[in-house]
């Protein structure tokens, strides 16, 4: 079993931060977490969903959408099963509600997703 709970999300003014995290747990996970890359996603109103950002967790360069690049940064407490997603200068763009993910390393799907939290920028 994969199971993914994302925390974090919340209501802040453009330019401050938010701290998002992405606790895995289950057995599945837990075995094989090595061979899995995770991802942050975001999905505005009456948009599709997007990857803001992932890794790898047996490491490697992390990913970035380009909005989000010297602004956001993802990481791992492997200790924890936990992924982190840093979000600074967040702008109103940068609202909606964030996914965490799993796909396996090199794979192309995500496949595990968690129930999302959301996040609301104000100008």
């Amino acid at each position: 079993q994969v199971q993914l709970e994302e925390s974090g999300g919340g209501l802040v003014q453009a330019g401050e931060s938010l701290r998002l995290s992405c606790a895995g747990s289950g057995r599945t996970f837990v075995n094989y977490a090595s061979l899995y890359t995770m991802g942050w996603f975001r999905q505005a109103p009456g948009k599709e969903r997007k990857l803001v950002a992932a890794i790898a967790w047996a490491g490697g360069s992390p990913y970035y959408e380009d909005s989000v690049k010297g602004r956001f940064t993802i990481s791992r407490e492997r200790v924890k099963n936990t992924v982190n997603l840093q979000m600074n200068n967040l702008k109103p763009e940068d609202a909606g509600v964030y996914y965490c993910a799993v796909k396996q390393r090199g794979g192309t799907e995500y496949t595990h997703w968690g129930q999302g939290t959301q996040v609301t920028v104000s100008v």
